[in-house]
């Protein structure tokens, strides 16, 4: 059922820095590694809603609705420039001290979802992507694309999580250089405005 082609691919996909990547990265950096769980764990939520419009054909209507498409587009752009400003504006120095309570948790945990449930690309990528691993012969197909849907947000949680652990790795050399956590902040806000630059000029 889950072949090597399938997961090599996934791993591949999962791999390649994005706007999870990105926020996960910075938040192991800035926040330590328990909030790099957290944000792994939103990112990796917010793959879902992609995934049951996969399963459900809606990502079928998102294809051949330009004004759906292009709401969801924008809101995502919205947030990912929101980010950015907030990272850029945001003069306060990194914290050794990790994520604490409940409220904490949440928001990191929301903050990283919506990153990826405002993306509309991921719901035409999982729409493109996903059947072409569902076996033909299949006596159900449903399940099969639910068991390939769970394998692929397993990866992204182990990746996202494995990127995070080493952002915070490096986060004593970042500690004790200003220069250095001026230098990372800048570069993280220009990526979230990066990325939201090119969703805005993306074509479905």
């Amino acid at each position: 059922m889950f072949s090597a082609e399938f997961l090599l691919t996934s791993l591949v996909v999962v791999l390649i820095p994005g706007t999870g990547v990105v926020f996960t990265v910075s938040t192991g950096l800035m926040q330590g590694r328990r909030a790099s769980l957290y944000a792994s764990l939103g990112c990796t939520l917010g793959i879902v809603p992609h995934l049951l419009a996969t399963v459900l054909g809606l990502a079928a209507i998102l294809h051949t609705s330009a004004v759906a498409f292009q709401v969801l587009k924008y809101a995502g752009v919205a947030y990912l420039l929101y980010l950015a400003l907030a990272t850029w504006r945001d003069r306060s120095a990194f914290s050794v001290q990790e994520v604490q309570g409940k409220a904490g948790a949440v928001s990191l945990v929301i903050k990283a979802f919506l990153l990826n449930i405002l993306n509309p690309k991921l719901t035409i990528f999982f729409l493109a992507f996903l059947p072409q691993f569902v076996a033909a012969e299949a006596v159900s197909p449903m399940a099969q694309l639910l068991g390939l849907s769970a394998i692929f947000m397993v990866m992204t949680f182990v990746v996202f999580v494995i990127y995070g652990q080493l952002a915070h790795a490096f986060r004593a050399v970042v500690i004790e250089s200003p220069r250095v956590q001026g230098w990372l902040r800048r570069s993280f806000a220009a990526a979230f405005a990066g990325l939201g630059a090119q969703l805005a000029l993306s074509e479905r």
